[in-house]
């Protein structure tokens, strides 16, 4: 069972959503709701989670190309939404039947490169696409510092863990805005 809700920034703090999956059968679709919940193109953080075994964190500002992190890859891949995050943060070319509108590598033009697993070691410049044929990582994937900005630190967004999405909605200062549509 998922868990999914949008958290939009606005002037008087956040507002939050239940968002309906039931009609996401891409991550544009998922991009584009996301930008709809945007008041005046500020900040939008869509959170998922999949019964406490991965969440996943996808950040909209304005027309800006997404940001997206995923807990535990190996473990979000077998799931249909997260297999939508894990497709597009390793760029597989492989085509799934269900996904067929997957903009595969992150951005309108097709230029961007795909972001490598995160390591301590993790060298932004040093960042090498994976082949599909390698193993999912065991572990976090994405851009841990999406939400540096906003209050949770990537050393604290790395090591959480069952209600992840409760523990980041507190750090947001948007925990009653989330408690109110969970």
């Amino acid at each position: 069972m998922y868990f999914a809700a949008l958290l939009a920034r606005t002037e008087d703090g956040w507002e939050a959503s239940d968002m309906e999956l039931d009609d996401v059968e891409s991550l544009s679709d998922l991009i584009d709701l996301a930008r709809s919940a945007a008041v005046d193109d500020d900040t939008v953080v869509a959170l998922i989670e999949q019964e406490d075994a991965w969440f996943g964190v996808i950040r909209v500002d304005g027309e800006e190309d997404p940001r997206y992190f995923v807990s535990n890859a190996s473990v979000a891949d077998r799931s249909s939404y997260g297999a939508m995050l894990t497709k597009e943060l390793l760029g597989t070319d492989e085509e799934d039947e269900d996904l067929d509108d997957l903009d595969l590598d992150g951005t309108e033009d097709g230029d961007g490169e795909p972001v490598a697993a995160y390591t301590d070691e993790t060298d932004d410049e040093d960042d090498e696409p994976r082949s599909g044929s390698e193993p999912l990582p065991a572990g976090p994937l994405g851009d841990p510092r999406l939400l540096d900005d906003l209050g949770v630190g990537h050393k604290e967004l790395l090591t959480l863990d069952g209600d992840a999405l409760t523990e980041i909605a507190d750090a947001l200062g948007a925990t009653e805005v989330l408690e109110a549509v969970r």
